[in-house]
């Protein structure tokens, strides 16, 4: 174990990293950082795995257009809740027993959803698929444990893309197995793919003794599970309920309350869910105000971009199918990943918190080309390119600076709530633009409607504000002073 200071300026003891004697050298911890970025992407696949079939999943489940759209709510929830959860347990249990769990979970719900008859099993399964989320944020923060300096921003990089990455080739290659076998292949495939990463984990992660120890905060997760759930829910439903409904207004009054008792619990407990305190830190409370914003940018063309791509042709739309779409959306999840390592890069010459910045501004740039590049299926997957760059290089540099300002001990923890935040911002993305695209439409006959092109241009606009939102709130991040050993190591 190594003595260290972390920012407050009290010591605290960190396990070995591995590019140390004693942690073992480069290629053991490639093939570490390789099998987590494998297990993130697996995960991430889930988001999108059910949009292929999302139209007929009414007559497939035999439920109603409102029922059959809790399918994807349910996983949202799912993610949201694991993601601060697991990384707490992270960072008292082991970080591979975590995420071992959430690759077990992975497998579990995808059996129940490819097994499962009717809404009921369906709902289970995909809300068990959303817990296993908790593998990014634990994944990323076991990155800087068992990777040598040099490589650990890469790495987190890389295993950061993986959340936009997942969703983007999520969608043509369900869209592919859709068509091409029965819909449950979806879950079939998704359980062989976890099981494999399951495999994996047990073989490839080493369990170091990174456990802080301590006593799982039962009421706090419980509190931030009701609370969180009750607000996302509001935001996800409101288009349906109505937003000045009594049901979405009293789910939001219920949530916000619920989460200030839970915060006020948690202030005053000895082994909080999540140190409130430490998250006030203006470097990370910073950093999770921009994932917001961030997070916002980035849900805002994974939603408006296919939504565009598919207005039939006879209203001025494009008329592509679910197939095209997915494929004209694939060169985006693919630059994430290809801007990894220049992600990785840039941190280690510039710093995380100007690579955030450079990161939120490209994302920008992709929305004002969308704004006013906008009239053939090429120029719409040119702006996805080009935002889903900035998304590559700023996605790695948020959990750097988080991790940067807590204790190793809390990483787990500070970076599950992180990425809550990032899932926070891509929420209210989801439901702003259903209100922006639903303001404006053009009737296709039969009650049916499509947004007009100037909707899909506000949304565009909207989405390039809320990049450069993030990019204002980066530049207020204050400079975080390294602890003693990263100085010695970098």
């Amino acid at each position: 174990m190594t003595r260290s200071t972390d920012t407050a300026g009290t010591e605290a003891l960190e396990p070995p990293r591995h590019d140390t004697p004693e942690g073992g050298g480069s290629p053991r911890a490639l093939g570490i950082v390789i099998t987590l970025c494998l297990g993130g992407l697996v995960a991430s696949l889930m988001q999108t795995l059910i949009i292929p079939v999302q139209p007929e999943l009414p007559l497939l489940l035999d439920t109603t257009i409102s029922n059959a759209s809790w399918v994807i709510t349910a996983t949202l929830l799912g993610g949201a809740v694991a993601m601060p959860i697991a990384g707490r347990l992270g960072d008292m249990y082991g970080k591979q027993r975590v995420i071992l769990a959430s690759s077990i979970l992975l497998v579990i719900g995808s059996l129940i959803c490819a097994i499962g008859d009717g809404l009921l099993p369906m709902l289970i399964g995909r809300a068990v698929q959303g817990l296993s989320m908790g593998f990014i944020p634990v994944g990323i923060s076991l990155m800087r444990e068992v990777t040598p300096p040099r490589l650990t921003s890469m790495a987190v990089a890389a295993m950061s893309a993986t959340l936009g990455v997942g969703g983007a080739i999520g969608l043509p290659l369900s869209a592919w197995v859709a068509q091409t076998w029965d819909w449950r292949a979806l879950f079939w495939g998704s359980a062989a793919l976890a099981l494999i990463i399951t495999v994996l984990v047990i073989v490839v992660v080493p369990n170091i003794a990174d456990q802080a120890g301590g006593k799982l905060d039962v009421i706090g997760a419980i509190g931030l599970a009701v609370g969180l759930c009750s607000v996302l829910i509001a935001i996800s439903k409101g288009k349906d309920w109505g937003w000045l409904s009594g049901t979405t207004i009293g789910f939001v009054v219920v949530g916000v309350i619920i989460l200030g008792l839970w915060g006020l619990f948690e202030l005053r407990h000895s082994d909080p869910l999540v140190d409130l305190r430490a998250s006030t830190k203006p470097a990370v409370l910073l950093t999770n105000f921009a994932a917001i914003a961030i997070g916002f940018g980035m849900m805002a063309q994974a939603i408006v971009v296919p939504m565009m791509l598919q207005v039939p042709e006879s209203v001025g739309g494009f008329g592509q199918t679910i197939m095209e779409t997915g494929l004209w959306m694939a060169p985006g999840g693919i630059m994430m990943m290809l801007f990894a390592p220049v992600s990785g890069t840039l941190i280690n010459t510039l710093g995380a918190k100007l690579t955030l910045a450079i990161g939120a501004s490209v994302l920008g740039i992709g929305y004002l080309t969308a704004f006013f590049l906008m009239n053939a299926p090429w120029q719409l997957a040119v702006a996805s390119i080009i935002a889903s760059a900035g998304v590559g290089i700023g996605y790695a540099a948020m959990p750097t600076l988080i991790m940067g300002a807590v204790p190793m001990t809390e990483a787990g923890a500070a970076v599950g709530l992180n990425g809550l935040m990032r899932a926070v911002g891509t929420t209210l993305s989801s439901a702003i633009m259903a209100v922006v695209l639903a303001a404006s439409t053009i009737s296709l006959g039969a009650g049916h409607e499509v947004p007009t092109h100037s909707a899909f241009r506000w949304c565009f606009l909207i989405g390039a504000l809320a990049a450069f939102v993030g990019v204002a709130i980066t530049m207020l991040i204050p400079r975080v002073k390294q602890s003693t050993e990263e100085q010695v190591l970098g």
